[in-house]
């Protein structure tokens, strides 16, 4: 089953779906085992693995910090395939990879989408490679039956939502403000507004990421996407109170 399916499947379930962020090789792999073991047993329904990079450019300081430190720890990317591969064996939700255009270039596209869909991944979110110059990573992505995710953001006017919406595959990845992940975010009339212009402009399910931070945040959401997206917040509990806290964090989402 594609990934688009097994959204709406999940989502026929529930009144919204919950999917997390983690930094593989952040603070080691072994806790990023961990975090995902725990992230998937206080019911989260979806998943992306960053592989780290040098530039994150649309991450914020707290992911930023992350990357950086699974960088000095010396994850690499075949390493972040063969963690892939076992939490995909692992557990039973849907995985992705997010990443940045130059890891997939080095290692080649063909084989990047090649080696992810082995490993059990199902899509990917690049958030650099706009589908203007994405023409080999689209064939790629095809070739290998996984689903290439793309981004609205609120800058986004409605004819390049609709071809963003026709290009995208599993789901739209929604911005819900200017900037990078982490800051702040205004859960309100405005939001709402934007979000149902992002809602009509695509059938597939939309993911809202960038500033989630608590159960008030995802209460806003429902009815009106159907992914809240936490990524930022679970590494700040991460920090502070270790994998229990995330877990339990998570638990008290929805």
């Amino acid at each position: 089953m594609q990934l688009a399916e097994r959204l709406r499947q999940k989502r026929a379930e529930k009144p919204i779906l919950l999917m997390t962020h983690i930094v593989i090789g952040y603070p080691d792999l072994q806790t990023s085992l961990e975090l995902v073991d725990a992230m998937v047993e206080a019911g989260v329904d979806a998943m992306e693995l960053q592989i780290p990079f040098s530039e994150p450019m649309a991450d914020g300081p707290v992911i930023l910090k992350a990357n950086q430190a699974a960088l000095r720890n010396g994850t690499s990317v075949d390493a972040c395939f063969e963690f892939a591969e076992r939490v995909t064996r692992r557990h039973d939700i849907p995985f992705l990879f997010m990443s940045y255009y130059n890891v997939l270039y080095r290692r080649g596209l063909a084989r990047f989408a090649a080696d992810a869909r082995k490993a059990g991944i199902l899509g990917a979110i690049v958030p650099d490679c706009p589908p203007e110059e994405a023409t080999e990573y689209l064939a790629a992505m095809q070739q290998s039956e996984l689903a290439p995710v793309f981004i609205f953001s609120p800058n986004t006017s409605d004819a390049r939502m609709r071809s963003l919406g026709t290009t995208s595959g599993g789901f739209v990845y929604v911005v819900a403000r200017k900037g990078v992940t982490g800051a702040e975010t205004q859960f309100e009339a405005d939001l709402a507004k934007y979000l149902e212009r992002c809602r009509r402009a695509t059938d597939l399910p939309l993911a809202v990421g960038f500033g989630l931070k608590s159960r008030e945040d995802v209460e806003f959401l429902k009815g009106k996407v159907d992914i809240a997206v936490i990524g930022s917040q679970s590494l700040r509990v991460l920090d502070e109170q270790g994998v229990a806290g995330v877990k339990s964090f998570l638990s008290n989402l929805r």
